[in-house]
Order: C-alpha cells, then structure tokens, then sequence
C-alpha cells in the first residue's frame, strides 16, 4: 500500500502564511526601534526555520527569528597558516560589547515591549503570541567568521555564519543564509518539488507523532530539509507520489551516510556526539517508522 497522490498533493501546501509575516513584522519592528538600549551598535535580523525556508505546514506553530550583532564578531582561525595567524593576532583587538551584553538588552526590551510572558532563559527568547501574532523565538547570536586566508595585504576571506552559546557553555556555530540559499537553489533545480516534498516529509513525520508511531524530536524539520537535500534533482519530479518513494529509497538504500550534509552544505548530517548533527540512530528511527508507516497507510 502506499499513500495516495491526493493525499500527499495536499501535504505538499504551505501552511499558513499571513501570521507569520505578522508576527515577523511585528517583532522586526520592536528589535528596530531606535530607542532599544542596543541601536547604536550594527545588527541584523532575519527569518529562519520552516517560515523563513518556505517548508511551513499547518502545524508549525513558532516562528524563528535571528537577531544577530555584527559590529562584534567571533573567530575560529583554526585553518589559517602560521605566518596568517600572526597577520590576524597583528590586527586582532577585542571588543568592549560582549554578545552575553547584546543578549540581555534584547531580551529586556522584548520583555518591556511584549511583557513578563517573554522568557531569555534558552537558547532563544521565547515572545508569546498574542491575537494575530504567533509564538516567536528570537536567537539573539553574534557573527562568527572561519577564515580562510588573513595576507599581509589584501582583504582576508572567510565563512561568515552565526555563533551563540547554550545555557551549559556550548558554543554552537551555524549557517542559516547558506541553508536558505542552497534550499531556494534545489528548489529551482528541482522545477519547484523540493520544499512542497520537504512539507510531505514534514506532515508524514507528524502523523507519525500524533499516532505513536515516533516520538516528539526524533526528526526536526531541519533535518528533514539537509536530508532531502543530498537527493539528485533527477529523482524530484513524476508526481508527489513517485517523487517521495524515489527520495526515501535513495536515502534508505545507502550504505554509508555519514559524507551526508545538512543543507547549508558545510555541516555534515549524520553524525553522532555532535549538536548540529541529526544522530544516527534517531535517523534510523525515522526511517524506519517512515517506510512502516507508508506501508500501513
């Protein structure tokens, strides 16, 4: 058996979209103001996660914002040679504002603009929704930059992305401008199958949670995107039917997926001990709930 084309045509829609733009704007305008205790310095915010990828299904519920500061940024020179590493200590010079600082006065003022219901103590600033406005979670991160190359002239060259820490002092580093950029690529690459068979995905997987087929954070969404997004552009295409079957077996069928990336092409996907990494074995939960599922439909 196998779930029908009508069904996963219907999967394959974007969910709501008005109260996410909203939400967006409402909060935009909020981190914007130019009385907030940090304007004088450079930021940045922007849509992630599903609404700021265009994969959104009906149950999604927060909307993930990224407010990141730019006039203070964090380096790894990790992979620059001895004699560049002396031209970065050169001209290296640390910073009065710190990101723990920047952090703090967004999550005060998001607190003196959207009340006590505002809570700082994660990783993100969760703002609750109120009427129109849905939940919302606001990373509040600083530019991180891997260089590359730092010459005794000429402009240095460096992987720009976003850091910040968890509550235990885990540094994570990530890229969500290349994620949404390689995404809109495979989804033109894909004559438009990609993000309406990540929304499948998306719902086949909430089904799933909803029946007790998987637990609740087995496969974030995304994992799901950097999952989908190893698949050759060849297999999207035929219909939603013969385009989920195709995708899933490629992944199934592999041998090896740890050289598998998430879709900002710069992490890998399946690793385990790692926290932007989907782990092994919750992948392979997921699959095989996935393939039962489908044959149970």
């Amino acid at each position: 058996m196998a779930i029908s084309e009508n069904q996963l045509t219907t999967w394959s829609s974007i969910g709501s979209i008005q109260q996410s733009a909203t939400t967006y704007q409402s909060i935009k305008s909020v981190l914007n103001d130019p009385k907030a205790p940090y304007c004088g310095r450079s930021f940045e915010n922007f849509l992630q996660g599903s609404y700021g990828n265009d994969t959104n299904v009906w149950r999604d519920s927060d909307v993930d914002i990224v407010m990141r500061l730019s006039s203070v940024y964090y380096s790894d020179t990790s992979r620059l040679t001895p004699a560049d590493k002396a031209h970065y200590d050169k001209n290296f010079s640390r910073a009065e504002y710190s990101f723990a600082l920047f952090k703090q006065e967004v999550g005060g003022w998001l607190t003196d603009n959207f009340g006590k219901g505002v809570d700082a103590s994660g990783k993100a600033i969760f703002v609750p929704g109120s009427g129109n406005r849905r939940d919302a979670d606001v990373l509040a991160c600083a530019e991180h930059r891997e260089y590359i190359t730092y010459p005794s002239t000429g402009q240095p060259t460096y992987r720009e992305g976003i850091v910040f820490w968890k509550g235990d002092g885990t540094q994570i580093v990530n890229y969500p401008k290349q994620h949404s950029a390689n995404c809109s690529n495979k989804h033109q690459a894909t004559d438009g199958y990609f993000k309406p068979t990540v929304r499948i995905f998306k719902n086949i997987r909430n089904r799933m949670i909803e029946n007790g087929w998987l637990q609740e954070g087995v496969a974030p969404s995304y994992f799901l995107e950097g999952m989908l997004s190893n698949v050759p552009n060849s297999l999207f295409g035929n219909g939603y039917q013969q385009t989920v079957i195709s995708c899933f077996n490629h992944i199934y069928g592999m041998q090896d997926k740890s050289q598998l990336t998430c879709a900002n092409g710069i992490h890998y996907l399946v690793r385990p001990g790692h926290s932007v990494c989907w782990s092994p074995d919750h992948h392979a939960t997921f699959m095989e709930a996935f393939k039962n599922h489908w044959n149970a439909f």
